[in-house]
């Protein structure tokens, strides 16, 4: 699926934080902590991973860059990019999928991302311990969330990484997300089903298109209203208002340009169900 996120240059940020979860999937996962808020299921969302801006009346939640700060007074969402790396930021080759050639595996539509390896256990602790420092980051910055990009990453390693492989490092991600104090909303990747919720333990979904592609009623069987959707003007199904009047289309569903401007560009647009 096609995923319209600018491909921002982030700053690493590394902490030490200890991993012990083991790599398996599990049957179930344990609710979060009572203390972890879920993003509101009233009233507006906005996704800036453009350009932070003054949030349009009505918004109560919005999704930011984990480079940027959260909106004062609104939930706000950190976006991580969770399974691949950040465009300027370094990761140990080791840390890296490889073609046969032996050059590391870009995503055919981002080429300055390369696809992390969480092939084994060992690495899967290693990668969560580098993606947890960003998370730690979302949480200091007093960020109530974070979502993590690219869970279907496996789908675009040519044979290199298994869906199996995805759902136990995702385990990994949501459970520091959780230590920190955040919940943690599943990207995408219908194809997860429950299993995103009952597998990996993420707590609401963040879809883009999901009503282009007909998946808002996969989400929402599993999350409920804790969905939020990002629709976007060049691949609409018919007008911005027959998608809000769709029955399976989640109340937090937004429309947005494709490359998700500031207000300041003439290409903005930005309307809300």
């Amino acid at each position: 699926m096609l995923r319209a996120r600018l491909a921002l240059a982030a700053a690493a940020v590394v902490a030490a934080l200890v991993v012990t979860t083991a790599g398996g999937c599990s049957a179930s996962v344990a609710d979060p902590p009572a203390t972890i808020a879920l993003p509101p299921v009233h009233g507006a969302a906005d996704y800036q991973l453009g350009g932070s801006y003054t949030p349009p009346d009505g918004v109560t939640v919005v999704t930011r860059d984990s480079t940027s700060k959260p909106a004062k007074g609104i939930y706000s969402i950190c976006y991580v990019n969770g399974f691949q790396t950040q465009p300027g930021v370094k990761w140990p080759s080791s840390l890296i999928v490889h073609t046969k050639s032996g050059k590391p595996l870009v995503d055919p539509g981002w080429p300055d991302e390369h696809i992390i390896d969480i092939s084994t256990r060992a690495k899967r602790l290693e990668a969560a311990t580098i993606v947890g420092g960003s998370t730690k980051s979302c949480a200091t910055k007093g960020f109530e969330a974070v979502e993590f990009d690219n869970l279907d990453s496996y789908s675009r390693s040519k044979g290199a990484l298994t869906l199996a492989q995805a759902i136990a490092f995702a385990k990994l991600l949501v459970k520091q997300a959780h230590a920190d104090g955040l919940a943690a909303g599943q990207k995408n990747t219908a194809q997860l089903g429950s299993r995103g919720k009952t597998q990996i333990g993420y707590d609401f979904a963040v879809s883009e298109e999901c009503d282009t592609y007909d998946e808002c009623g996969t989400f929402t069987t599993v999350y409920g209203s804790n969905v939020l959707d990002v629709e976007y003007t060049d691949d609409l199904r018919g007008t911005f208002a027959e998608v809000c009047a769709r029955s399976a289309t989640p109340p937090m569903t937004i429309l947005r340009d494709r490359d998700l401007t500031t207000p300041k560009s003439a290409d903005y647009v930005y309307e809300a169900c």
